[in-house]
């Protein structure tokens, strides 16, 4: 669809991607109509502002196709089974999500797009994508970390300065309406069960992140310690010459990135691979770096050295780089005992690798299980566990757990909910903690039992630890 003049476009949702969406279709000269399921004071200011500008807007309506409807463009988070979008297909109608819509806008006026190197994974994309990001800077390209690390793409690709490249962060409900996507690397950093409840199936969940490898022009990179991942590139229909590339935190095999004596090394994009390898950075030069974050850091490493990003940019990029709030940040040393903050790990695949990057740990966790089980997690992690706080509505679902998996563990159990218990929950890990180990909040579990987001979470804890001297 190039000629936009008078379609008739619905878009499904405000919000930041429907408001953006909306407003490109208009100037473009669709003809727009947004509908939205809520009817809120936010919802009506949003409407109101699009309106202004000439945009049809239904509230509280999220269900009916308006009539003569041409194409769909969707929020990423309005799920398949809507019957909006059962109206559409009978209809013959295609939905596109926002990111869709960037893909095929990138070649507006004849401009020339921006090549795509495109992060999904259950866990670790935002940082791998900031990490890729500072990585192709350092090479001097005009870059930017764009999609679902909330900067928009339709930005990102009608700006008027255009970029070299761009560093793209999707989740699998962007990947599920991008049909059309095809980057010139991407990489599934590993799976694990989550959104299940949407996707419908775990089968469902990683068809649609294994999108992100379809069409790929030159690398697909993959997790070597995670099978499911190597698979998705296996199922890909690529471009003729696209290559599997691999990362690892053990040695590398040719076509690998991986770790030797503590530098991260390049198997994969040096001439002669079979006897030789490049080295890029240092172990230390990533923050922080515990296991999980390395990983993160090879991958972003594989899909820069696919754009031709030479060795010296990776270690400068790596150096620059600055991680989120919340994300296995070391927050205070007392009494010899470290407190960490990694309130970012909302699931238990989150979680287990927060806890693989230390020995000896105080675990603070709990909150809402979404659906999870926590069997796995625990029996992975007990030899590790010196004590473990619970807090949270569902804290009785991984008390479970602990007592099959791992009775020894002495486990204080807060029947609290309110945002206060996390005063407790830290007076009681400082109890049971002695010199040398790691308090760490990882709750494995979301906030919005107790807290508004994560990051409140985070600092919650933050501001109980700097009160335990107090």
């Amino acid at each position: 669809m190039t000629d936009w003049q008078g379609k008739h476009v619905t878009v499904a949702g405000l919000g930041v991607s429907g408001i953006p969406a909306a407003k490109v279709l208009h100037g473009l000269g669709a003809r727009v109509t947004v509908v939205n399921d809520g009817d809120d004071a936010r919802a009506r200011e949003q409407a109101a502002e699009l309106e202004a500008l000439g945009v049809t807007v239904r509230l509280g309506d999220g269900a009916t196709l308006p009539e003569g409807t041409e194409l769909v463009v969707t929020a990423p988070g309005w799920k398949p089974d809507k019957p909006l979008f059962t109206a559409a297909h009978e209809a013959g109608v295609p939905v596109w999500g926002d990111v869709e819509l960037a893909w095929r806008l990138r070649e507006l006026d004849g401009r020339e797009p921006a090549p795509w190197l495109c992060v999904t994974g259950t866990n670790g994309k935002t940082t791998t994508t900031q990490m890729l990001a500072s990585i192709l800077e350092a090479a001097g390209l005009r870059t930017a970390a764009v999609g679902n690390i909330g900067v928009s793409l339709l930005d990102a690709v009608l700006g008027e300065e255009p970029y070299d490249v761009l560093a793209v962060e999707l989740s699998s409900y962007q990947l599920h309406w991008a049909p059309s996507l095809r980057a010139h690397s991407a990489t599934v950093l590993n799976l694990a069960p989550d959104h299940l409840d949407w996707h419908g199936s775990m089968e469902a969940y990683a068809k649609d992140k294994g999108r992100v490898y379809e069409g790929n022009r030159v690398a697909c990179v993959y997790n070597v310690a995670d099978k499911a991942t190597e698979d998705l590139v296996r199922e890909a229909d690529v471009e003729e010459g696209c290559r599997a590339v691999g990362f690892t935190l053990g040695a590398p095999a040719p076509s690998q990135l991986g770790v030797v004596d503590g530098i991260l090394v390049d198997r994969a994009f040096v001439e002669n691979r079979q006897k030789n390898a490049q080295e890029l950075a240092e172990v230390s030069d990533v923050r922080p770096p515990a296991p999980h974050n390395i990983a993160n850091a090879l991958a972003a490493a594989a899909l820069a050295r696919a754009y031709g990003v030479p060795a010296k940019a990776v270690r400068d990029g790596l150096r620059a780089f600055t991680p989120d709030a919340h994300r296995i940040a070391h927050v205070a040393d007392v009494d010899g005992v470290a407190y960490v903050d990694d309130s970012k790990a909302t699931n238990t695949h989150a979680a287990q690798a927060s806890l693989a990057a230390y020995d000896s740990i105080v675990w603070i966790a709990g909150g809402l299980a979404k659906g999870a089980t926590f069997d796995e997690l625990v029996a992975a992690s007990a030899k590790r566990l010196r004590a473990v706080v619970l807090i949270g509505a569902d804290r009785a679902l991984i008390h479970e757990a602990l007592t099959r998996h791992a009775p020894q563990v002495p486990v204080v159990d807060l029947d609290r909910t309110d945002t206060g218990a996390m005063l407790a929950a830290v007076r009681e890990a400082r109890r049971l903690a002695v010199e040398g180990d790691t308090v760490l909040l990882a709750p494995a579990c979301a906030s919005m039992d107790m807290f508004v987001n994560y990051n409140q979470r985070g600092d919650a804890f933050a501001q109980a630890v700097s009160e335990l001297g107090a």
